[in-house]
């Protein structure tokens, strides 16, 4: 029999946390030290800006994997507030049109040639994240409420509506744009600079204390809408804040990286066999263990084909489609059990 996870302490979590911070720390450093070229530290450190060394290590990778850890941690973040919020384990933050309607923004920012004016994308891409908030919450209410299922419905019907109007903007657009356009839904953290990096790691993290605050709430989630309202659950306020707050941590990775699928599903799930279910624990380790794993997996995907290179929502989605079939098949068992 697997043994439980212990009892949540301070000191527990105070460890656990630690020691994933510590993961990702070395993690950036490694993928950084890692690419088709080789790059000499000591070459990078002792010469002047433009040696080639230096570039390809403070100008090239390591903005791209910092970026990669911002936007893993948001999207397991996010994954691991939405599925309590929801009451669904295979929930996915991208399954609720908020990704959708980021994309649609920044596709239509492209190929109007927004892509010229470094930042104008990423805000246009967050600025079409707000507006699907909007829609996906208010078309979800009913009597003042919106009901978990609801929510999900929604989400799935507006991101069908988002791909009819990314196609027509694709079809409509020359060469060159669909070609910028299909580059950006595969998802990529090339490109951003360290301003970019730093407004969305203050932000995400912002997003994630937001999500912490409200673990318990989530936590008596798990019991059922009715008992936690019985133990003083505003439920409807939570799942209000809660919804918006992971949405806009959604919208904030995809405007500055495109369309990464399955880090929400993956890496909660995996937090969650190995540390229990307490939110207060797997919210913060779900968004280290999201920047971790979406750093090597953009590494893995800049060295798999090289000296070409794989977008990395690419392989997040070979990776995250046969998880969520396994997924998918044991929760079908264990219904008919």
């Amino acid at each position: 029999m697997r043994a439980r996870p212990a009892h949540l302490t301070a000191r527990r979590l105070v460890v656990t946390t630690a020691i994933l911070a510590a993961f990702v720390a070395a993690s950036i450093v490694g993928a950084s030290l890692v690419g088709p070229v080789h790059v000499s530290l000591a070459r990078a450190f002792a010469g002047d800006a433009t040696t080639p060394d230096r570039v390809i290590l403070f100008q090239t990778r390591l903005p791209r994997v910092l970026l990669g850890a911002v936007v893993g941690g948001a999207l397991g973040a996010a994954g691991a507030a939405l599925q309590a919020l929801l009451q669904n384990p295979l929930a996915c933050p991208h399954m609720l049109g908020i990704s959708g309607g980021a994309a649609v923004a920044g596709v239509v920012a492209l190929v109007l040639g927004a892509d010229a004016f470094p930042g104008v994308v990423p805000v246009a891409a967050f600025a079409g994240a707000l507006g699907a908030i909007a829609i996906v919450y208010l078309g979800a209410r009913a009597r003042g409420r919106a009901t978990p299922f609801a929510l999900l419905l929604v989400g799935i019907v507006f991101n069908v509506l988002a791909s009819a109007v990314i196609m027509l903007v694709n079809a409509i657009a020359n060469w060159s744009e669909a070609r910028g356009v299909l580059f950006w839904l595969m998802g990529s953290l090339v490109g951003q600079g360290y301003g970019i990096v730093a407004a969305a790691a203050l932000y995400a993290l912002a997003g994630v204390a937001w999500l912490v605050v409200y673990a318990p709430a989530l936590n008596l989630f798990a019991a059922g809408e009715e008992s936690a309202q019985h133990l003083g659950v505003d439920v409807e306020r939570v799942r209000r804040r809660v919804f918006v707050a992971a949405s806009l941590l959604v919208g904030a990775a995809v405007s500055v990286s495109g369309m990464i699928s399955f880090v929400g599903l993956i890496v909660p799930h995996v937090m969650r066999l190995i540390l229990g279910p307490d939110h207060r624990l797997l919210v913060p380790a779900s968004f280290l263990g999201g920047a971790a794993f979406l750093v090597w997996a953009d590494t893995l995907a800049r060295i798999v084909v090289a000296p070409a290179e794989l977008p990395v929502g690419v392989l997040t989605a070979l990776l995250g489609g046969p998880f969520f079939l396994f997924l998918l098949r044991r929760n079908l068992v264990r219904a008919t059990e």
